[in-house]
């Protein structure tokens, strides 16, 4: 027997909503993980919390360039599609 469903909405308690967000960011760890070894894919993840902390996986022995490049193409896409885009990254390798 699963679960009932979860009502998606912001969860108000400051301490339970950290504890669910420190949860899930495992559970998407741990799944971005067990896909790259299940099927062989490249797979990167990137995690921002709501205090801008980083959070990352990448499958590959490049993971921080490949993590590093996702971002900065997906900055920079942002910016050209939502001009009301609220941060300015830059990347020095």
């Amino acid at each position: 027997m699963g679960r009932g469903r979860v009502e998606l909405k912001r969860i108000e308690n400051k301490i339970n909503r950290q504890v669910t967000f420190a949860k899930r960011r495992n559970g998407l760890l741990k799944k971005a993980y067990e896909l790259s070894v299940l099927c062989d894919a490249e797979v990167a993840l990137i995690i921002f919390s709501h205090r801008g902390k980083l959070y990352e996986f990448c499958s590959s022995s490049s993971g921080p360039l490949m993590v590093l490049s996702l971002l900065d193409f997906s900055l920079k896409r942002e910016m050209v599609f939502s001009p009301w885009f609220p941060f300015h990254v830059e990347f020095h390798l």
